[in-house]
């Protein structure tokens, strides 16, 4: 049986082992979970994945939805990374895209105090990125000349930053130089699956932007109609 890997293209880390699988030249089904549709909390992904989440990979009875490196010395140091991402560059990237772009669209408000914090703390992750990860020879995290999943969920992390508009991802990006080139190079190294995967997120900024510029114009109608009125 096809490996099945069930993912949503806008979760990060389900693009970073969607490009690892393709990289690798390993020969996967993807199932596709919506999870705006909440289709990760039905009976049926359950039994793949008890904690309702994605990434899960499923290898005939195998069901696998935690990620584990296989050397062991390089195992400690990607565990060490990942889990740093989770607690850190997660946190505050999720927390500020959500809360100035994504939640609208979800049937959310926007909460700029949530916002606030979201971008205090994705700018000091940034900042270790730079002065802790990419410290050493290669040009990947932990001194590696290969991307490995930790470059991977990291870097899917920072493109979430792509459904922002440019002026604000540019400022936030923008003093890192090194992330910069780091993000690149990862880019680089995986194409073409890289900028294939990530397609969905420009659709989403295009998408977003068009429901702003309606929401625009409904209002300068509404103002005018008013100001006629008066």
């Amino acid at each position: 049986m096809k490996l099945k890997v069930y993912v949503d293209r806008m979760s990060q880390p389900s693009r970073a082992i969607i490009i690892f699988c393709k990289v690798n030249g390993i020969d996967f089904e993807e199932v596709r979970i919506d999870l705006s549709k909440r289709q990760h909390r039905s009976p049926e992904f359950r039994d793949v994945n008890p904690m309702g989440q994605v990434p899960a990979i499923v290898d005939g009875r195998l069901k696998l939805f935690e990620r584990y490196p296989a050397d062991l010395s390089r195992r400690a140091k990607i565990h060490s990374a990942l889990d740093w991402h989770h607690s850190n560059l997660r946190r505050g990237a999720a927390a500020y895209v959500l809360n100035t772009t994504l939640a609208p669209a979800l049937g959310l408000p926007l909460n700029p105090v949530s916002a606030a914090e979201g971008e205090k703390l994705l700018s000091s992750s940034l900042l270790k990125i730079e002065s802790i990860w990419l410290k050493g020879n290669g040009p990947f995290l932990l001194g590696g000349f290969q991307p490995s999943i930790a470059d991977l969920s990291l870097v899917c992390e920072i493109m979430q930053l792509e459904v922002l508009d440019d002026k604000d991802r540019n400022r936030i990006l923008g003093p890192y130089e090194k992330v910069q080139k780091w993000v690149e190079s990862t880019r680089k190294a995986t194409q073409p699956h890289f900028d294939e995967v990530h397609q969905v997120l420009s659709k989403v900024k295009t998408r977003l932007q068009m429901q702003r510029s309606a929401g625009a114009n409904t209002e300068a109608d509404s103002t005018r109609k008013l100001t006629s009125k008066m």
